[in-house]
């Protein structure tokens, strides 16, 4: 399907959307800027289907952006600040450095959505039609309802990426914990996993599993050793070479669908996060539900996203509107 029939598509969509929904109980409302600035969904949705025609990989970058804003702060586009002499930013923790990418996706979106209507769009909530635009994008469907009025935040600490972010070496207690700390429940938790179906991994993320396990074993073993072999022949053992990367789901690393559950199943979960998932009976049911009926984690993943971007917002005479993504008014 072409570009420009996509974007058609999309937009007769969100025109419909924005007529039959009202305020939101938190201030967010789906259609937010149709008087303030009506193009600016559609600004961003053309300026990310334009880098992912020419760069597939940016959408799992910018949803993974858009959770690492969520996770620390709130969604107030944290995330987008540059550091300064002063200040290591969010941006720059190893967490998200090198890792998070997109970036130039959210300032190509500000620069003309400033042009169009100055001071009116926040960055924040451009990180949040950005990450829906990506899913959309990777199966072709028509996107889910954004509900918008963020501002954008003032603040961005390196090191409050540590607390908030769980890390891919966590186990279920560890995930449900992190996941509790912004509101969201076990079962959001496990569904929102499903994010990793798209997008790649630096080899640092995990090769813990397949070189220094622990003191007893040197590989993982609740990692399938056909998939073990296939990861160290693309990340071998003591090289120092940062930029290389394997795809988080083999099967489909471009398309968003339950393949992930079902890799999980056969012990092929990429991250220790991930094959956690099957370890708890807590859990276990939710995997395995979720690797049967693809469409149903679907509708759920959908769900789930727009309940992520209402984490801590910023709304009314909160915060600010930043003119420039990268730096604070």
């Amino acid at each position: 399907m072409g570009l420009r029939i996509r974007l058609v598509l999309c937009g007769l969509f969100m025109v419909l959307m924005m007529c039959c929904i009202g305020v939101q109980a938190d201030q967010l409302q789906v259609g937010f800027y149709q008087k303030t600035c009506p193009q600016a969904e559609y600004i961003v949705r053309e300026e990310v289907f334009k880098a992912l025609n020419k760069i597939i990989g940016l959408a799992a970058g910018l949803v993974r952006m858009h959770f690492h804003d969520c996770f620390v702060r709130g969604c107030d586009g944290s995330v987008l600040i540059d550091s300064t002499p002063g200040n290591k930013a969010e941006k720059d923790s190893p967490i998200n450095n090198p890792s998070l990418r997109g970036f130039e996706v959210i300032d190509s979106a500000k620069t003309r959505l400033e042009a169009q209507c100055k001071g009116v769009v926040s960055c924040a909530d451009i990180l949040a039609f950005a990450a829906r635009d990506s899913l959309a994008f990777t199966e072709m469907n028509i996107p889910y309802k954004v509900p918008a009025g963020r501002r954008d935040g003032r603040v961005s600490l390196s090191s409050e990426t540590f607390a908030n972010l769980p890390s891919p070496n966590s186990n279920v207690s560890q995930l449900t914990q992190s996941f509790q700390n912004q509101n969201l429940t076990q079962e959001d938790m496990v569904t929102l996993s499903g994010a990793h179906t798209i997008g790649r991994s630096h080899c640092g993320s995990f090769q813990n599993r397949l070189y220094n396990f622990n003191s007893t074993v040197s590989q993982d073993p609740s990692l399938d050793a056909n998939y073990a072999a296939e990861l160290k022949s693309q990340c071998p053992q003591g090289s120092t070479n940062t930029s290389l990367v394997v795809p988080m789901d083999p099967p489909s690393p471009n398309t968003v669908d339950s393949s992930y559950y079902k890799n999980i199943l056969m012990n092929r979960g990429l991250f220790i996060s991930d094959q956690t998932l099957i370890s708890e009976t807590a859990t276990a049911p939710l995997v395995r539900a979720n690797a049967a009926y693809g469409g149903i984690w679907k509708a759920k993943f959908y769900d789930a996203m727009v309940k992520m971007g209402r984490i801590g917002v910023l709304t009314g005479t909160d915060g600010e509107i930043r003119l420039n993504c990268s730096v604070i008014n």
